[in-house]
């Protein structure tokens, strides 16, 4: 049966960088390799479903689904406009460190720590000074172009 939009799709995947580098992957043993496990030691690592037509996973990935077939395997590279978009400096928001540190119960804002928006997003503190605090609130992988190992399992 050949993947369309509608179709319940399990697939096993590892997605890389430009430069090798996994930065997800659905198969514990290369978690394992590449130290993804440590990082996340309460994750299961199991084949992903997704229900191909709604919007479960990057634009790239559902348009390289559609037309593969169960127990086919493919690599899948897609650029930063099908992925999580280009960095954008719109995406870095200035906060009144008074009024963040209120917001944050009290904790002093500090560079490198993350922090989640009312709306859900969530942002990485890049400066942290007396008067201002600059939040990135880009995708982490935003700008990357992701290539992706993929193995269709089943399909529904």
């Amino acid at each position: 049966m050949t993947i369309a939009t509608g179709d319940s799709v399990t697939l096993e995947y590892t997605g890389r960088l430009d430069d090798e580098t996994v930065f997800d992957t659905s198969r514990e043993s290369v978690a394992e390799e590449n130290g993804l496990d440590e990082a996340q030691p309460d994750r299961e690592y199991t084949p992903l479903t997704v229900d191909v037509g709604a919007e479960q996973v990057i634009e790239g990935m559902e348009e390289g689904l559609i037309g593969m077939e169960a127990g086919e395997t493919t690599t899948l590279t897609i650029p930063p406009e099908k992925a999580y978009g280009e960095r954008s400096e719109e995406n870095v928001q200035e906060f009144d460190a008074d009024e963040l540190q209120e917001m944050l119960g009290g904790q002093t804002p500090e560079e490198g720590a993350y922090l989640e928006a009312q709306n859900g997003q969530h942002g990485e503190i890049i400066h942290s000074g007396d008067d201002v605090v600059r939040v990135d609130f880009n995708p982490e992988l935003a700008g990357e172009t992701l290539t992706f190992d993929i193995e269709i399992i089943d399909v529904n």
